[in-house]
């Protein structure tokens, strides 16, 4: 029996199946006129060190945060100072280098399926999940994982949770698109991002993020903050079904809304009172929820998005799931800045592994993916 997917592909495009699938309310999304236009050309002689950069980012913040991740700033800062680079690592014997967790993992097995088939395939996505280990877990995918190997349709599998799982990995989509853009950009992060999550913060999150990066890609200098904080503010609330969401622990109390309603009455005013990030992240909190991790993001890149470093250093050490608010704003500042933007001591001590012994394997598929969607390749390793 045909998904609803493979039903709709049967339309002119895959925007257009997608569409098709959004009005089945299978997957929670208003489909806004803006998904039906592609992305500006990119048009960057540095686009293959952007990349790079966007890709190596990614990598770079998840590594530097997963050896602390889950403790509060405070005790973070207690137990390990002011974290500049990799700490020593159990599973590399102890060494100071950086080593993957799930971010990385599902970040670059998404690169590896879009380089094998050339576009993204979600059953074929899902498969490749399945089929390894996952270092460091989350409840969402875990509960993607079981109903997908229980045979359930892939467009069922995706946890109905608000978690970040998605948009950590959402990065890499993009890449298929970039010398051919067309609506079809949106359509695939929707894809890749409903397989796991079935939600409609989610689903936001990874559109406007992936226009974020997009625009960070062609971009020659850092933006305007107020300009990109409004797009990004701006494409949620054009694509929200009218969810609201409740803070966790009343943070910020009372609180109970959209995200551009957050942003707008709390974000706002953080940035305009000059918090720092660890005092920001006490109003709404610096989790593994959406309502969490992107305010984070979003204050940490509108202080910082001039300095690459000192961006992944404040969420490496002001947030709670460090590992990942790190891995966000690493591809954010990575394709701002390039991999040439990045400090070279936490490249050369990336060990570029996605599983337990296959050291390198980042920078291999990172040089893939600028020969086989970018071209004019050059050494990233």
């Amino acid at each position: 029996m045909k998904t609803d997917l493979e039903k709709a592909e049967g339309q002119r495009t895959r925007a257009q199946a997608m569409r098709a699938i959004i009005n089945t309310d299978v997957l929670p999304l208003y489909w806004h006129p803006r998904l039906n236009q592609p992305p500006a050309p990119l048009v960057a002689d540095n686009l293959p060190d952007k990349v790079a950069g966007m890709l190596l980012g990614l990598a770079i913040g998840d590594a530097l945060g997963n050896t602390s991740e889950s403790l509060l700033p405070g005790e973070r800062r207690r137990r390990h100072g002011w974290i500049t680079d990799y700490l020593p690592n159990w599973y590399a014997e102890n060494r100071p280098v950086g080593l993957p967790s799930d971010d990385t993992q599902l970040a670059f097995w998404t690169l590896e399926h879009l380089l094998k088939q050339g576009a993204l395939d979600p059953p074929a996505l899902g498969r490749l999940f399945a089929s390894r280990q996952i270092f460091g877990l989350g409840q969402s995918v875990r509960q993607f994982l079981r109903a997908f190997k229980a045979g359930t349709d892939w467009t069922q599998v995706g946890a109905r949770s608000a978690g970040n799982g998605a948009l950590m990995r959402i990065a890499p989509i993009l890449l298929p698109h970039l010398r051919n853009p067309s609506a079809d950009l949106w359509a695939d992060t929707l894809l890749a991002a409903h397989l796991t999550h079935r939600d409609a913060l989610s689903n936001s999150a990874c559109l406007a993020f992936v226009d974020l990066l997009w625009q960070w890609l062609a971009a020659q200098q850092p933006p305007d903050t107020q300009v990109w904080l409004d797009r990004f503010t701006a494409f949620c609330a054009d694509v929200d079904p009218g969810v609201s969401y409740a803070p966790r622990a009343g943070h910020p109390p009372n609180f109970n809304g959209s995200l551009p309603e957050l942003i707008e009455q709390y974000l706002h005013p953080a940035l305009e009172r000059g918090l720092s990030v660890t005092e920001a992240g006490e109003i709404w909190h610096s989790g593994a929820y959406l309502l969490e991790t992107l305010p984070c993001v979003l204050f940490i890149l509108a202080r910082y998005q001039d300095d690459p470093e000192q961006a992944i250093l404040a969420a490496v050490n002001e947030t709670k799931d460090n590992d990942t608010i790190a891995a966000i704003v690493g591809a954010a500042v990575g394709a701002l800045h390039g991999r040439s933007g990045l400090p070279d001591r936490w490249i050369d001590g990336l060990l570029g592994r996605t599983q337990a012994d296959d050291d390198g394997r980042v920078f291999e598929l990172i040089e893939q993916a600028i020969n086989q969607f970018v071209g004019l390749a050059k050494g990233c390793d």
